[in-house]
Parts: structure tokens; sequence; C-alpha cells
């Protein structure tokens, strides 16, 4: 399992003995159906623009660094949403606090829970994730990190 919030800041380099490095991991972007993630945000310092990576383009992701295949073509993606710091609400509008973290699996990049100021959420009451607010069924039960 790895945590959004210890993702954020690794190097993202070129694969082989002459890495280059490519920058480093802004955030994580989600789909919230089927709660993968599905896209890195790399910041490329302060005066060049920053790029967006499939997650199926890393070749590997550890504790340390994330390293990028040799670029392709650019891919049809659909918008993908950042997790972190979105507000929580249930299907009836009710708050439930704010996302703090999200475990997730590196290798198939499923989203384990998601953690929030109330608590611990796995991912089966999650309905969807918007601009504004993941959404969570109404009956949800946050468990205690």
């Amino acid at each position: 399992m790895m945590l959004f919030s210890r993702v954020r800041g690794l190097p993202v380099l070129t694969p082989g003995e002459d890495a280059d490095r490519v920058g480093e991991v802004r955030t994580l972007l989600v789909d919230g159906a089927p709660w993968r993630v599905t896209q890195v945000r790399i910041g490329r310092g302060r005066l060049r623009r920053g790029a967006v990576v499939a997650w199926n383009a890393l070749r590997a992701a550890g504790p340390d660094m994330l390293i990028v295949r040799p670029a392709g073509g650019p891919e049809e993606m659909p918008p993908q949403r950042e997790l972190l710091g979105s507000r929580v609400l249930t299907e009836c509008g009710e708050e439930r606090g704010t996302v703090l973290d999200a475990a997730f699996d590196p290798v198939t990049a499923r989203i384990e829970a998601v953690l929030t100021t109330r608590g611990e959420l796995p991912p089966d009451p999650l309905l969807g994730l918007g601009d504004h607010a993941l959404v969570i069924r109404s009956g949800a039960a946050h468990h205690g990190v």
C-alpha cells in the first residue's frame, strides 16, 4: 500500500543507468469509477510547465521514486479529479468531513481506503468524485484511523 501523501514530492525519472529527472509528483488524479489512480501530475520547476502522465505509463512506482516509460503518443483520458482536500458529502448532501489522504495499491492503482477528518472509508460506499466533493452513501460508517 502507498499513501497519496507519501507519493507527493517524489522524483519522477526516466529508466536506465543514465536516468533523467523528469520532475516531481505534484498530485495523483483519480477516476471515480472504478476508483483507481489514473494519472500523475508532475511539476517541472517554477519556470517550466508541468505534465500529466497516465499511471499505466509508469514502469515502476516505489517509496523513493516513480519511473516513467519512454514517451509515447498522447492518450485520450477522461477528466480526472484530485481526491485530497475534497469535501465528503452523502448523496443527501450531509457534510461528512474532508479527505486527508488515501491508500492505494501501486501495482493495480486501486484505491483501498480514503482517510478523512472523520475516519477511514473503504472504497465500497464511494459513489462519485466531482470538482467540489467526494460523494458517499448515506449509511457509510467511518472507521477509526
